[in-house]
């Protein structure tokens, strides 16, 4: 991939990540640690890989997208968003009374959302099944979910990891957002569900560990994935919770909690500089 196709896209994550925190930050509630460290992955995927037309959301041969860890909607929305699925500013209304930007994904009020998730394990369940009905159907869209590292500690994600080799959805890449921390602290201390990678390969996945914040790794990893037949693929990815964002970065605190106003601008003033530098390239 060219130099200057890397920094674009590297420059629409850093406006995901903008619009992420204006969310949190206007509803004063939300989840921006683990939306920041998914926004290359979300650049990656709706602006250089997935078939996707925010004209024709329901088109039933799109590529399907699940964030299965559902309280990252603010990186869903502010991507969907970006890419010209409904306006910028919208994003200030997020969890906000007659807002259609809820806390959690809706995929009947919020168009370009391919399914309601929040109960955490769920979300992954569903796409497999998006993979399955492509198969018995003879389509060839392809499945892309999301899951936390925290959310492994789910059973119902290891239901799911059994059926997806068994059925050989060689459609449904899932993506671990591998930042080492949840709500409680280091899922190494909650509930350790390491070694991700060598769980996924026992259970039958193709699996690639990546850079979560390389964006041309990232296009290396879906290729590998599309090129992988007869099983599904897995990719760890290895992420820094609250990237982009000095004070927030490998901070659980910032799970689940909102910025105050000078948090904030001095957060839109660091991402704003990110911009201008890659501008400078």
């Amino acid at each position: 991939m060219e130099q200057s196709r890397i920094r674009e896209l590297t420059r629409i994550a850093y406006e995901i990540r903008k619009d992420t925190l204006t969310a949190v930050y206007s509803a004063q509630s939300g989840h921006p640690g683990g939306s920041l460290s998914i926004a290359e992955l979300m650049a990656v995927l709706y602006f250089e890989v997935m078939n996707v037309d925010p004209k024709a959301p329901k088109n039933p041969d799109r590529d399907r997208f699940v964030m299965s860890k559902g309280h990252c909607a603010p990186a869903l929305y502010a991507t969907l968003a970006n890419r010209g699925y409904f306006p910028r500013e919208d994003c200030a209304t997020f969890r906000q009374a007659d807002s259609y930007l809820q806390g959690h994904p809706d995929m009947k009020g919020v168009p370009g959302v391919d399914m309601s998730t929040g109960s955490l394990g769920q979300g992954v369940c569903a796409a497999n099944g998006m993979a399955l009905a492509a198969k018995l159907d003879g389509k060839d869209y392809r499945v892309y979910s999301v899951l936390g590292d925290g959310e492994l500690e789910e059973g119902q994600v290891w239901e799911a990891a059994m059926f997806a080799p068994h059925y050989k959805l060689d459609n449904h890449t899932i993506f671990v957002d591998f930042n080492g921390l949840q709500i409680d602290g280091p899922i190494t201390e909650v509930m350790s569900p390491l070694p991700i990678d060598e769980k996924f390969r026992a259970f039958g996945w193709h699996v690639i560990v990546t850079d979560a914040h390389d964006i041309q790794k990232l296009v290396d990893a879906i290729a590998e994935a599309k090129a992988t037949k007869g099983k599904p693929t897995a990719v760890i990815m290895k992420s820094t919770k609250g990237k982009g964002v000095s004070f927030m970065e490998n901070e659980a605190g910032w799970h689940g909690a909102a910025p105050k106003k000078e948090q904030y601008e001095q957060a839109m003033a660091e991402l704003d500089a990110a911009i201008a530098e890659l501008e400078v390239c």
